[in-house]
């Protein structure tokens, strides 16, 4: 068995956050100013947490907030960042490079609620979560293959110990403690939200006390944070999550000295 905990930040702001333009996949458009000023609040905010694993959307904006975000990083800078397309922000087709609310047009002229419209050339929900999917499988076991020394076995007919429940005390570490293998990941704000839903409907994750729906689904902000805390199991095929346990979700904290200085 393995614990390992999996922290999520959107990457910063774009122009084309700032203007409402939708990007997707065809728009590769770099940070602005104020997003490289919400990649390095990330990073100091970050700073003292040790990531085992970085995986980054390979599209600039996500590569930069990364770096940013390593940059500030007492103990991780020369961590090795994988460029991962499957970690890529949900294609919009013709919508990419329009106002979004050319998309809510569109949607209303189908008939169909935004969030659940496909443009045409766009990818639809079920197949950005497959994309999550298959990058999760890709993530479990470069985790159990890189970390067996971390790997929490035990001998006694009982079976393994499941981890305790993280304390959560609104700091930056929150659910690490005693947590040595540490992934992050830096992709995009549609894809996380989708993965975020699969990862709290489908594999059933544990919410904190208090936490309401709304807000689990409510849209990640630039450089918003989330963090969750895998325990794997080897199976004979795959590895498979016998626990997720959600330890915040969105957190905006670091971004309070951001607002205050534009």
């Amino acid at each position: 068995m393995l614990t390992f905990a999996l922290t999520i930040v959107r990457h910063g702001e774009t122009q084309y956050n700032r203007d409402k333009l939708l990007q997707g996949q065809g728009i590769d458009t770099p940070l602005s100013e104020t997003g490289h000023k919400q990649a390095a609040a990330a990073g100091r905010y970050l700073k003292d947490l040790h990531f085992t694993n970085v995986f980054v959307s390979n599209l600039q904006r996500a590569v930069q907030t990364a770096e940013i975000i390593l940059g500030n990083n007492l103990h991780s800078s020369a961590t090795e960042m994988i460029l991962d397309p499957l970690l890529r922000e949900r294609g919009f087709g013709v919508a990419e490079g329009r106002p979004k609310e050319h998309l809510k047009n569109m949607a209303n002229a189908a008939g169909q609620a935004c969030r659940d419209y496909t443009p045409p050339g766009g990818e639809t929900l079920e197949q950005v979560k497959t994309r999550f999917k298959k990058f999760l499988k890709s993530l479990y076991q470069c985790m159990l293959e890189e970390h067996r020394s971390s790997d929490q076995c035990s001998a006694s007919s009982s079976g393994p110990s499941e981890p305790e429940q993280p304390v959560i005390a609104g700091l930056a570490s929150d659910g690490v403690h005693n947590v040595p293998v540490h992934a992050l990941i830096v992709s995009h704000g549609a894809f996380i939200r989708v993965s975020v839903r699969h990862l709290v409907e489908d594999l059933q994750c544990c919410l904190p006390a208090g936490l309401k729906m709304n807000q689990v689904f409510s849209p990640c902000p630039n450089t918003g944070i989330s963090r969750f805390i895998i325990t794997l199991r080897r199976e004979e095929s795959d590895p498979r999550a016998s626990r997720i346990q959600c330890v915040f979700i969105n957190r905006k904290d670091h971004l309070d000295d951001v607002k205050n200085s534009d």
